[in-house]
């Protein structure tokens, strides 16, 4: 799929079925809310998402209270309306979840949030328990996944994640639970929710289809002088036909990072603070897997306080280590048809990054082992603002480990200045780029 097909598809209307008006008034005579109707706009991946059938049962969940574990009821009321129900998790309760729940079977089936979820501080249960995904050691508290499913309500999904930042402190080889799993979810919508204080990133999309998530509220940061690290606000992995929009993201690592095998995702109408920015990677970590991003659209995004604003992340052709927690180097694979479309950035240190070297400070070797996974048609434009002192009078990095692996890099009305009034970016091995951007020689 081209960038010109994701443009033409955003003519294409929206093709969800939601509850008619007799039912969905008689749902909210019981308690439950009535499903968003966030329109995917202005710009639509192509694929038409599936239908979302009308519900026609209800089930509260009930609150143990005092902070005793809720999982039991949690459960009970899914299992019990699964298969065409909606499950009311009611307004000013809040529920302690204390156990993994697997919840990877659900099909047909509405979660209404409007209390708030709460996990428990329990880290060693949790390192325990928790679902081991299969990129970057990550775990999950819980995973939600099957056919049709859509989780709405205005509530709180809270990680209670102080407890991790200061454990992560004195041992950064400890696994920090994601607080929300999107795993194996294919048909779905996920909105209106308000997300706090995950231990690490704040969603994984992994091994999903046709899934929105739209109208998110991401925020948590540490209370402690522990920052809270590594919580991106989503990471898309193995999955298509992804759209993730209309969102305000506070957080301390990247806002959206599209990881290997990620393809045909719309992100669109974000508000990015604190951030490492909108990152395809990092790829090319594990020697021997190939890692594929393609057909991504990003449109309309503001960054603020960030590292980065566009970032492409490729790991060298040599083993590398970037923390004692995260290593890698050797894979392979491509990055292809990447449009960043409009981008308003304050305070940012580098408005545009293109590394093959993340992980290896060492120049001199990553270029002696230069990438194995190419970088192409990929589209920047439209960007305005100002970036940080850090890396003035340099905007940007433009820097690839060899002229063979990049090509067709195309940047335009780019109106970013430093501190000190320059637009200047390092650059190297790019062919064509000195005649788009200002560029020096990169040290």
């Amino acid at each position: 799929m081209r960038v010109s097909s994701i443009i033409a598809a955003a003519l294409l209307p929206a093709s969800t079925v939601w509850s008619s008006p007799v039912e969905s008034e008689a749902l909210v005579a019981r308690g439950a809310s009535k499903r968003p109707n966030h329109p995917i706009q202005p710009f639509h991946p192509g694929k038409p998402f599936p239908d979302s059938p009308s519900r026609t049962k209800t089930c509260t969940v009930k609150s143990n209270g005092n902070g005793k574990d809720d999982s039991t009821n949690i459960l009970r009321a899914i299992k019990t309306c699964n298969n065409g129900g909606h499950v009311v998790f009611s307004k000013g309760t809040t529920y302690t979840i204390g156990t993994a729940l697997d919840l990877t079977f659900l099909k047909h089936i509405d979660l209404d949030i409007q209390g708030k979820l709460l996990f428990t501080n329990d880290t060693d249960y949790w390192q325990a328990n928790a679902f081991k995904q299969v990129f970057q050691n990550a775990t999950t508290f819980f995973q939600l996944g099957g056919q049709d499913v859509n989780v709405y309500g205005g509530g709180t999904l809270d990680g209670n994640g102080q407890v991790w930042y200061d454990l992560y402190a004195k041992n950064n080889l400890i696994l920090r639970p994601i607080l929300f799993g999107t795993i194996g979810l294919h048909g779905g919508r996920i909105e209106d929710l308000n997300l706090r204080y995950s231990p690490q990133w704040y969603n994984l999309v992994a091994n999903s289809t046709d899934v929105v998530f739209s109208d998110i509220n991401i925020s948590g940061y540490s209370s402690s002088s522990n920052v809270a690290k590594n919580t991106d606000g989503w990471d898309t992995y193995r999955s298509s036909n992804i759209v993730i929009q209309n969102s305000h993201i506070d957080n301390g690592d990247d806002c959206v990072s599209f990881k290997p095998n990620s393809t045909d995702i719309v992100v669109q109408n974000l508000m990015c603070n604190g951030s490492h920015g909108i990152s395809v990677g990092s790829l090319g970590q594990y020697k021997g897997t190939v890692d594929i991003v393609k057909n991504i659209y990003t449109y309309n995004v503001t960054m603020s306080n960030a590292s980065d604003g566009a970032r492409i992340k490729v790991w060298p052709g040599v083993s590398s280590a970037l923390s004692d927690d995260l290593q890698g180097g050797g894979g392979s694979g491509a990055v292809s048809n990447i449009t960043y479309d409009g981008m308003k950035l304050f305070n940012v240190d580098y408005a545009i990054e293109i590394t093959q070297c993340y992980g290896q400070k060492n120049l001199t070797l990553c270029n002696q082992f230069p990438s194995n996974l190419t970088i192409s048609d990929v589209t920047i434009k439209n960007f305005s603002g100002t970036t940080s002192k850090k890396y003035d009078p340099l905007v940007g990095y433009l820097v690839c480990s060899s002229p063979t692996v990049c090509s067709d890099i195309n940047i335009s009305n780019i109106t970013v200045k430093s501190p000190s009034g320059t637009d200047a970016f390092a650059c190297a091995n790019i062919a064509g780029i000195e005649s788009q951007v200002s560029c020096r020689a990169p040290k």
